[in-house]
């Protein structure tokens, strides 16, 4: 081997070593970094006619297992689409409150049927009757604050859509770039590993919001596809469309075109409608909580408060009702619809007398033109015996089974605490499946030890690589001073 091959070899592998120092100290640096993938350098011979000519950079090896960050992409998601339904159903358990609560809605149904009895012992106490007015005005902003919290869920849902499709549509145009770049990158044979780190975390963001599947296409570009079949990106960003409501009452559905849907470049792909589905994330627990979770909860507690209106207007519980309000009115009159009744809850204005009413008619019936015997307690009796008769319910949401309007109120509360139970269980084991195929993925990331194990070889063979040409340019001045 002539001097200048055995120098052009010395330096080709000092360039090699050059780079490989480079994509390790890179790797260590980036350990904790976020969608890093660990790089390993590809060398192979260089050959110049059909002779060993030193060592080249065939390329660099992005290191990423497809198969795992696919799995923990799905699980995100799904853990994100749990803990949002997980926290929905929190959130409305802590709206009724729990029978221990002093401020459940249980607590203020018991707490009129104790003023009514208290009442009734005492009928000529003002102080009783008060107590009475109070515990009723109590209970009808429990029914109130509830049915607000359920359309609060709802609306803040339908904020949340928007956010998401913003979002959606942004980060699908930013992966369509880096697509581009990356493409040019690798045609020209160049290191591309940076740019798809970066894709990596947008993906990753796009899948917890939509669970998805990468696709690899030609010169390191990727497709988008939803696990339901819809097609994200290929070759251009597809587009998605909703249309915020800001306000949502209880009559406004997506069935009814009150409340948008989603498109996917102008077609519905709304989450659990039509062969596109875009099951599982964050984008189909919001489309859950607004349009079905959120208005089944809002149908059975409006039941409940039709109830609670229909026992104590029997004509036989208050004779003296007539074809006027009850005791619980519907927004001060007869109840007109019972979509968003418990929203609309209050006590008649007759027994108020901060409202221009007075306290005697609730010892005497609500229409009641005039006091006759402040000693009368028969229908502050049959009020509290009408709470507690066992009756089937004429609005079955409620439920079909006889009940007291303490049993339905316990219903009630038992079937979401039922709910947030499964929810929490069912987030507890998506997280658990999550964190699980995370930690797979972090350990086959970056080892700082491998790496610095690798570092040494390295160092070894630049080192080796640099005492040669040394060698050789001894060599060359002894031969120039002959």
């Amino acid at each position: 081997m002539s001097l200048s091959l055995g120098l052009s070899n010395a330096l080709s592998g000092l360039t090699a070593n050059s780079r490989a120092t480079e994509l390790v100290s890179s790797n260590i640096a980036n350990a904790l970094t976020e969608g890093y993938a660990r790089r390993e350098i590809q060398l192979s011979a260089r050959g110049i006619s059909a002779s060993g000519q030193g060592v080249t950079v065939a390329g660099v090896l992005r290191v990423s297992d497809s198969v795992l960050i696919s799995d923990r992409r799905a699980a995100e998601a799904n853990a994100a689409g749990a803990t949002e339904i997980g926290g929905f159903q929190q959130a409305i358990e802590d709206a009724l409150g729990t029978p221990e609560d002093e401020g459940s809605i249980g607590a203020a149904s018991s707490s009129l049927s104790v003023a009514l009895m208290e009442a009734a012992a005492s009928p000529d106490s003002t102080a009783m009757l008060d107590s009475v007015l109070r515990a009723s005005q109590d209970l009808a902003a429990k029914f109130r604050a509830v049915s607000g919290e359920l359309q609060g869920q709802r609306e803040r849902a339908d904020d949340r859509i928007a956010a998401s499709v913003d979002q959606l549509n942004t980060t699908l145009s930013q992966i369509d770039d880096l697509n581009a770049q990356i493409v040019r990158l690798t045609s020209a044979d160049r290191d591309a590993s940076g740019l798809m780190d970066q894709r990596q975390r947008l993906v990753d963001s796009v899948a917890e919001i939509v669970p998805l599947r990468e696709i690899q296409r030609d010169n390191g570009e990727i497709a988008l596809v939803s696990t339901g079949g819809a097609v994200l990106l290929d070759g251009r960003p597809a587009v998605f469309g909703f249309v915020p409501a800001g306000t949502i009452t209880a009559d406004m559905s997506h069935s009814t075109g009150a409340l948008s849907g989603l498109t996917l470049n102008g077609k519905a792909i709304t989450p659990g409608i039509g062969s596109n589905r875009l099951d599982g994330g964050t984008l189909a627990a919001d489309f859950a909580i607004r349009d079905t979770l959120a208005p089944a909860y809002l149908v059975r507690l409006d039941a409940v408060a039709l109830d609670l209106v229909e026992r104590l207007s029997d004509p036989g519980v208050d004779p003296t009702l007539g074809g006027g309000a009850r005791l619980f009115t519907d927004a001060g009159g007869l109840v007109s619809s019972t979509t968003g009744l418990a929203g609309r809850l209050a006590v008649n204005r007759s027994v108020d007398p901060e409202a221009g009413g007075a306290l005697w008619r609730l010892r005497e019936g609500s229409g009641a033109a005039s006091e006759s015997s402040a000693g009368m307690s028969s229908l502050l009796s049959r009020l509290n015996a009408a709470l507690k008769q066992t009756v089937a319910p004429s609005d079955p949401a409620a439920g079909t089974a006889s009940r007291s309007f303490d049993g339905l109120l316990s219903d009630l509360v038992s079937n979401v605490s039922l709910q947030r139970v499964r929810a929490e269980d069912a987030e507890s084991y998506a997280s658990a499946r999550y964190s699980a195929l995370r930690q797979d993925e972090l350990e086959q990331g970056v080892d700082s030890d491998a790496e610095v194990q690798a570092l040494m070889v390295i160092e070894q063979a630049y080192a080796a690589n640099a005492k040669v040409i040394s060698t050789i340019d001894e060599l060359l001045k002894t031969l120039l001073e002959m």
